[in-house]
């Protein structure tokens, strides 16, 4: 560069200059526009492969979800074969009569039934009847058969139960409880 003439020297300085303006013009220009680009569009992949990926899945689990849904189905439709028919009170009183068997409790009267719509929730397809039970039990006696009654019957709830001692108590000398309680059970939508 020394044995260059100081114009040629300028002009070779001005080269370089504007070779580095028009490769910094380039880079900023083209090739990190470019770059960006490519890396949104890295991004928008990324996010339709997951989007496919949840797609996919979804699909595995279709069979999942439909064998799932006949056994609830098929379920709902057990429990729908064993609530209450057209007579309400037959059923109830022969419900009540098979299932106290094993229970030291004395089931004196069921009322016959209110029909009544759901009030539980609105628009609910089905009927609701309202039993009233008395009876009388030990205390540990009555609690078991209540506790047995609604887990055995899910269709079954106890809305209302009054407790009072009895005037009388056990052969084994242990006050007796009077028990009073209002059952809601739902009745079949085709009997209505």
């Amino acid at each position: 560069m020394r044995k260059l003439s100081k114009e040629k020297r300028n002009q070779l300085i001005l080269v370089l200059v504007v070779i580095g303006i028009v490769l910094a013009g380039l880079w900023f220009g083209l090739i990190e526009f470019q770059r960006q680009h490519l890396q949104e569009l890295a991004e928008r992949r990324s996010e339709v492969e997951a989007k496919l990926d949840k797609v996919q899945q979804a699909v595995k689990n279709a069979d999942r979800f439909e064998i799932e849904v006949g056994q609830v189905t098929k379920k709902l439709a057990d429990l729908e074969d064993d609530m209450a028919p057209a007579d309400p009170y037959g059923w109830m009183f022969s419900k009540i009569r098979l299932f106290k068997l094993p229970y030291k409790v004395v089931i004196a009267q069921i009322s016959q039934p209110v029909l009544d719509e759901v009030k539980l929730l609105p628009k609910f397809p089905f009927k609701q009847a309202t039993f009233t039970m008395v009876g009388t039990g030990h205390f540990h006696d009555v609690g078991k058969f209540l506790s047995d009654f609604e887990n055995q019957f899910p269709y079954f709830r106890v809305v209302k139960l009054d407790l009072a001692p009895t005037s009388t108590g056990g052969d084994d000398g242990q006050e007796k409880l009077q028990f009073v309680m209002d059952v809601v059970t739902l009745v079949k939508p085709a009997t209505m």
